[in-house]
């Protein structure tokens, strides 16, 4: 008899940002790769379940908010909603330098950015100007979180700290193109994958 201790399972867990667009290839492809897939819904989401055990969790970039996706399946109805022109308010802040904006969906509609951080209440005055200038929905936050909340604690942006808070997105420069990048990843499908376990 073999007393060998086994080896520990290791599951294998990844996230990736799929648009509203690419959302039924990722899935064909996911299905490809595992097997047929099951749809149930999630409180997080909707969890798709593959024969061979791998799962993966897909979170709509926002709440319906009463203007559910539209479609015949779980997958169409997502990508729908993740599809709609949702008003945000972009905040990136890095001691290396700032972006704010407003963006209604992907597209910039207004933007101040700077290569360095000089302080919170500067970055947030820039902030509240630009935020004013469209319909905002919610906030986006992304780069550095002690920065960001510092930024949003000033009083000149009380008005708009009430809205709802996206995902906090992973800056690590503030570049010219990072704005355009933040708004297109605010509005993906956050898919968590969880492979089988297998023997490590």
């Amino acid at each position: 008899m073999d007393r060998r201790a086994s080896a520990p399972r290791q599951q294998a867990i990844r996230t990736a940002l799929v648009s509203a667009a690419r959302l039924q290839g990722w899935v064909e492809r996911f299905a490809a790769g595992h097997g047929p897939v099951v749809e149930d819904l999630d409180d997080g989401g909707l969890l798709l379940r593959a024969a061979d055990g791998a799962t993966a969790l897909l979170r709509a970039p926002w709440p319906s908010d009463g203007r559910p996706g539209r479609g015949g399946s779980e997958i169409h109805r997502l990508a729908s909603l993740a599809a709609q022109e949702r008003g945000l308010g972009l905040l990136l802040v890095r001691r290396g330098g700032y972006a704010v904006a407003s963006a209604s969906g992907t597209t910039i509609l207004a933007s101040k950015s700077g290569n360095r951080f000089i302080d919170a209440r500067s970055t947030a005055e820039h902030a509240a100007r630009i935020f004013s200038e469209h319909r905002m929905e919610y906030i986006v936050p992304g780069g550095d979180r002690a920065l960001v909340d510092q930024v949003l604690a000033q009083p000149v942006l009380k008005a708009f700290t009430g809205r709802a808070r996206l995902a906090f997105l992973d800056i690590q420069e503030i570049k010219s193109a990072a704005l355009q990048k933040a708004a297109a990843d605010a509005c993906s499908i956050r898919i968590t994958v969880t492979d089988p376990e297998h023997a490590g």
